[in-house]
């Protein structure tokens, strides 16, 4: 039994940690979860667990996860938290006995997570990403929403780097904030308060004013080595809740996410999101790592977290592949349970 160890990271590591398990009946693989908060949910779905010191970053980070290896005789690292770092040095855990997962390299990460240098370098003709413009003052605002609100008919703005859609919203020409907040229009922003806040800045972290694009929402989880595509489950998102999500194998989308993987030779799980504007299909981003859907996908038919797991450790060749369900309608069920 070789033993895996997930550290801190997004919160659907136990729904990953629980399909692989599900997956696994020959035994093969002990996983360890670790997190610096003592009561996390996803401990319940590993054989074991850790608490993980608070405030290491970087360096420390890094020898901290060096020694927990050694001591838990860990064989397989798949990294959440310093990703990149612990990747660029999986030599040193290889030199331990560990081997590392990596999606990307730590140069292709940093650029996944700055979405303006990412797009502003993208080469896909089968999905370009919606016109936008990256502004750090008021002057460089008002220059961009000049120049990009004659051409759409709704633009929205959220920032270079955020994970779940933070600080997204739609500009709103019409109804000001009490408004919205009364209608309970989330993720919108009056347009004139949102320059107004601006401007009293003198700078500001990076945002991107864009096309706001109001079709469907295609979210993809993949399995990819070393550039190869070798499995993806694209979930079309419908605009009203409680509808569940389709399992849509859209074959533009698919070309997308094979094209993607290939040009920077993505591996294990990711995910990559799309959605349809006016101009057709246009890409929003890369996730370097599991999606909050994972389980959706899977609930169609390939396992991918074991699919990742099991190809990384004895190659991809004579693994099982089930077939995508396509047109399947997948959802989610939350179910109470106790905290450690």
């Amino acid at each position: 039994m070789q033993r895996v160890w997930f550290n801190k990271t997004f919160s659907s590591v136990a729904a990953a940690i629980k399909l692989i398990r599900e997956a696994d009946r020959a035994g093969r693989y002990e996983i360890i979860c670790s997190n610096t908060n003592a009561h996390a949910a996803a401990f319940l779905a590993a054989h074991a667990h850790a608490v993980e010191p608070s405030g290491l970053t970087g360096a420390d980070y890094l020898d901290w996860c060096l020694g927990f290896c050694r001591e838990r005789g860990v064989a397989i690292f798949w990294p959440g938290k310093e990703a990149g770092l612990i990747g660029a040095n999986s030599a040193r855990f290889e030199a331990q006995g560990t081997r590392v997962v990596s999606v990307a390299s730590q140069e292709v990460l940093a650029l996944m997570h700055d979405k303006a240098r990412f797009c502003a370098g993208l080469d896909l003709p089968q999905a370009p990403p919606a016109r936008f413009r990256a502004v750090t003052n008021i002057a460089e605002y008002d220059a961009a929403y000049a120049e990009l609100r004659p051409l759409h008919a709704r633009l929205c703005i959220k920032p270079s780097e955020s994970v779940y859609g933070l600080g997204f919203a739609v500009l709103d020409e019409e109804r000001n904030g009490a408004q919205l907040l009364l209608a309970g229009a989330a993720y919108h922003i009056n347009a004139l308060e949102l320059r107004s806040g601006l401007a009293r800045m003198e700078t500001f972290k990076p945002l991107l004013l864009m096309e706001y694009l109001d079709g469907h929402e295609y979210s993809v989880d993949c399995v990819g080595d070393r550039g190869e595509l070798i499995c993806a489950v694209p979930r079309k998102k419908p605009r009203a809740g409680g509808q569940g999500q389709l399992i849509e194998l859209r074959e533009d989308v698919l070309a997308a996410c094979r094209k993607l993987t290939r040009d920077y030779r993505l591996n294990a799980i990711f995910n990559i999101q799309f959605r349809e504007g006016r101009d057709g299909l246009a890409l929003l981003e890369i996730n370097p790592r599991m999606s909050g859907g994972i389980g959706m996908a899977c609930a169609a038919g390939p396992n991918l977290p074991h699919l990742a797991l099991a190809g990384f450790d004895r190659g991809f060749a004579g693994l099982d592949i089930p077939p995508v369900r396509d047109g399947m309608r997948v959802g989610e069920l939350a179910h109470a349970v106790e905290l450690p």
